[in-house]
């Protein structure tokens, strides 16, 4: 991975969801997120077989809107989820709507109904005792799952035979907020196709309608006045009184598919596009994973965020058209390459979907507080990448975001009041007041042997000021590549032994931008060669054989004038 890519990655703070509930807004203004309706419950219910009675007497096609009831189902799906603004959810129950398609009780619903639950409860026709059900198939990119309800000769409906027209009156039949008693809302189709792109969801077109719909209307049915259906309930937004299904036009194929037991454009998982505040880290929050997927077995987890797929960055749009659109040109058995933040500890994991499994190859580090005592910061959220082993991938990057930790200081002239260090706005900025001083700031948590170093630093104070980069400090000493904007360099080896320091070279470059200008150093590390490159030029190469590994870091002294004045943009330690 190069620097450069990784900068995107660096201010992620706090993940806001690309707002947006199903069956709570619209697709085109905005959607919330698929959030389930959580339903208070005391101790988990024991199923009950539904006594004979409950069972109903006659099974067959509905065509009456009185008789819709008896073949909508209410589905509490009880599970451990992981919500991106709720955190961890224990034993969990929510509730949305489905209806049922087949006398053997076959039924529809939406996929973030029940993906990922662990059991399923379903109340038929607004029965008081629930029954079992199992998934038979799911399809995420659609927002649509299949399921057989326990024992048979149920009532059904049918798909509307018909052409979908604006102006159709509809209703939308269900069990919202969680409530046990059957609803129908009625309305007109304001539009036959409507944009289908969401945070949870992924649909070429769909219906919509002005019928008021809340959360827990998800998966249940669209249906004309004589109960044949148009569409599956899957998002709305009762403010505006917009509301969307996915249509039987693209939903009846794919029901005849799931209800085979297969998936469709599916790894196994409940998920939605999430970003970070200014969008610079997007991905799909997975809430939750269905056991023996090929994202289980590739070590997906509840909680992660899938930030690419395929070497595609996902949900930039705030949706998951990019996500669906890898899933639908690929076979379900292909083997697909993942990327993976696991936000509760900070791992970036790489692995593939039908091949090797999730391994940690980096980690956003958040250190302790390690500064000076003239620093006013606080803890930093780093990048580490221990294993980095390829040209241009990173072992650590850190732009200052939150202070120096995993940093220690040194002088080796000058008064420790004479300096003052701290962050502020993804910088590093060192004042020095006095004239002869020299600070040096290492970064101590790992040594490296062969190694690039990188700074971007801008000066704000006085033209005669040097900045240094530095590797391979030890005890021994180290080397440094100190670079003054007056058109100066030095390439040095401080002999920590006793010898203090010793000049190996000495020049001057027009690469240098004097005055209050931005410089970009690189100092490579290799074996017995020492190289300074000035704003992307490499101006020297010298050979020295004292210092074999050690740690690396950053450098500001002054000679005969002050304030110096040096913000430090990032700092990147790489493989050469």
């Amino acid at each position: 991975m190069s620097v450069k890519s990784l900068k995107p990655l660096i201010c992620l703070m706090v993940l806001i969801l690309i707002t947006g509930v199903a069956c709570g807004s619209s697709p085109e203004a905005t959607p919330e997120p698929p959030t389930k309706e959580v339903v208070e419950t005391k101790e988990p219910e024991t199923v009950e077989p539904v006594e004979t009675e409950e069972q109903p007497p006659t099974s067959g096609a509905i065509s009456l809107l009185q008789d819709v009831k008896k073949a909508i189902v209410q589905i509490e799906a009880q599970g451990t989820f992981i919500d991106p603004e709720f955190g961890l959810v224990l034993n969990g129950a929510g509730r949305g709507s489905g209806f049922i398609i087949d006398p053997a009780g076959i039924a529809i619903t939406n996929n973030h109904v029940v993906t990922g639950a662990a059991l399923l409860k379903v109340w038929v026709g607004g029965e008081t005792s629930p029954r079992n059900a199992k998934v038979l198939g799911v399809s995420e990119c659609s927002d649509l799952a299949v399921i057989d309800i326990e024992g048979a000769g149920y009532d059904y409906l049918e798909w509307f035979p018909g052409t979908i027209d604006v102006g159709m009156d509809m209703y939308i039949a269900g069990f919202p907020l969680g409530d046990p008693e059957y609803t129908l809302t009625k309305g007109v189709i304001s539009k036959a196709k409507a944009n289908g792109e969401t945070a949870w969801a992924s649909v070429d077109s769909v219906v919509e309608y002005d019928a008021t719909s809340n959360p827990g209307n998800s998966g249940g049915p669209v249906i004309t006045p004589d109960g044949k259906v148009i569409a599956v309930h899957y998002a709305g937004n009762a403010s505006t009184r917009q509301a969307f299904g996915i249509s039987k036009d693209i939903a009846g194929d794919i029901v005849e598919l799931l209800r085979t037991g297969k998936n469709k454009d599916s790894i196994g998982v409940n998920g939605q596009a999430v970003a970070n505040e200014d969008g610079s880290l997007t991905g799909v929050w997975v809430s939750s994973v269905q056991s023996g997927s090929p994202a289980d077995q590739a070590g997906v987890e509840a909680g992660d965020i899938i930030m690419s797929l395929e070497n595609l960055v996902l949900a930039t749009d705030g949706t998951l058209s990019e996500y669906c659109d890898i899933l639908r040109s690929h076979q379900p058995s292909d083997t697909l390459s993942l990327e993976v933040l696991r936000w509760a500890n900070g791992e970036v994991l790489e692995g593939q979907l039908n091949g090797r499994e999730l391994e940690v190859a980096y980690t956003f580090e958040e250190g302790e507080d390690n500064t000076n005592a003239n620093d006013n910061t606080s803890a930093s959220t780093d990048l580490v990448n221990p294993n980095a082993s390829q040209s241009g991938d990173f072992y650590y990057y850190t732009e200052f975001d939150g202070g120096l930790s995993s940093w220690e200081y040194f002088l080796t002239l000058g008064e420790e009041q004479d300096f003052i260090a701290e962050t502020a706005n993804s910088r590093m900025r060192v004042e020095i007041d006095d004239t002869d001083t020299y600070v040096y700031f290492i970064y101590s948590d790992y040594e490296y042997t062969d190694v690039r170093v990188d700074t971007i630093a801008e000066n704000l104070g006085r033209n005669n000021n040097n900045v240094s980069l530095l590797c391979r400090e030890s005890a021994l000493g180290w080397y440094e590549f100190n670079i003054a904007n007056n058109g100066k360099f030095w390439i040095y080896w401080y002999d920590d032994t006793g010898g203090g320091y010793q000049q190996l070279w000495e020049g001057g470059s027009n690469l240098i931008k004097m005055g209050r200008d931005v410089n970009e150093y690189t100092a490579y590390c290799v074996g017995d060669q020492l190289t300074l490159a000035i704003n992307g030029v490499e101006v020297k190469t010298v050979s020295d054989k004292n210092l074999k590994s050690g740690r690396t870091g950053l450098s500001v002294s002054s000679f005969n004038v002050t304030p110096i004045i040096i913000e430090f943009d990032y700092f990147v330690v790489s493989v050469p």
